[in-house]
């Protein structure tokens, strides 16, 4: 299994600081930007700020709800979010970059894919960016908007 990477991001006039607390509060935050109809639920397990906190989600791909669950981690706070899906290999970054002495923010989601080898490896990836690209564009925005707020 080699990783494939979903990438999207966006130049928010905002707050970096702000943008990142976002982010990082699952208990509010986060669920204001979750673009439906694709996210159907997100329920904290532990935590709900930042590291350590534990969520559970259910998304809505190809018609069908599919169930993760995540560990969240900081690996340079106010700066790097990292969200680890358990037991599938699957890693999304969110990225907040200052600009204009922190005013504003170049704000990235990576989504890291385990995907196997060869031709159908290269079509699983394909198919998974059609799918996630559109949606991390309309997180973007609404995080935009919920910043801007």
């Amino acid at each position: 299994m080699i990783p494939y990477e979903i990438t999207a991001s966006r130049l928010i006039d905002a707050p970096a600081k702000r943008i990142y607390n976002i982010l990082a509060d699952y208990q509010h935050g986060h669920l204001l930007i979750l673009p439906k109809p694709y996210f159907v639920s997100l329920q904290v397990e532990q935590g709900g700020l930042g590291a350590g906190t534990i969520v559970k989600f259910q998304m809505k791909v190809l018609g069908r709800v599919q169930d993760f669950r995540a560990i969240v981690s900081e690996p340079e706070p106010d700066r790097v979010l990292v969200e680890t899906k358990d037991g599938t290999g699957v890693v999304t970054k969110f990225i907040v970059d200052p600009r204009n002495s922190g005013k504003s923010a170049y704000v990235t989601i990576i989504t890291a894919i385990p995907v196997r080898d060869g031709w159908a490896g290269r079509v699983e990836g394909w198919m998974t960016k059609q799918l996630l690209y559109p949606i991390y564009v309309k997180e973007l925005e609404q995080l935009a908007q919920v910043a801007a707020r």
